[in-house]
């Protein structure tokens, strides 16, 4: 897991090969005010789904974890805190098998850290790092890139 500024994603383009195409869309485009939904990039490989929140309650979090991709995701509108722990240090089991085809498992386990993000950053999560995005009061809009690993 990884948290910085926008200004700063020079140096995260080497994590992965289609970082700085990811990052290209992202300040060609305004997404603050495009509708919201899935934004094809390269496919199925890296894609960006803007979506219009409510942030809840830590506690209403589930942590969630992904397979095949690493999230790269930028609050647009509002702050917002992200719970994070290690995926090795989940002691339960999904409240539902994991999902294939969206990628995604949701764990009923309280967080091990909480951090606030703002806009003007971002956030990469790996596989390795279950996280609760969204969490705080109101309304949020934010970018979640998506890179196929």
């Amino acid at each position: 897991m990884m948290i910085a500024d926008i200004k700063d994603r020079e140096r995260y383009f080497a994590l992965h090969e289609k970082m700085e195409l990811l990052w290209e869309y992202v300040l060609s485009h305004d997404l603050a005010h495009a509708p919201a939904g899935r934004i094809a990039i390269d496919g199925e490989r890296v894609f960006i789904n803007v979506d219009d929140s409510e942030m809840q309650p830590a506690e209403e979090r589930p942590l969630e974890v992904h397979r095949r991709y690493i999230d790269v995701q930028i609050p647009l509108t509002a702050s917002e805190t992200v719970g994070w722990k290690p995926l090795a240090a989940l002691t339960t089991a999904a409240t539902e098998p994991f999902d294939a085809a969206r990628d995604i498992a949701f764990y009923r386990e309280r967080a091990q850290a909480y951090l606030p993000v703002h806009p003007g950053q971002f956030y990469i999560m790996f596989p390795e790092d279950a996280h609760a995005p969204i969490i705080g009061n109101g309304k949020i809009r934010k970018a979640i890139g998506k890179l196929m690993i």
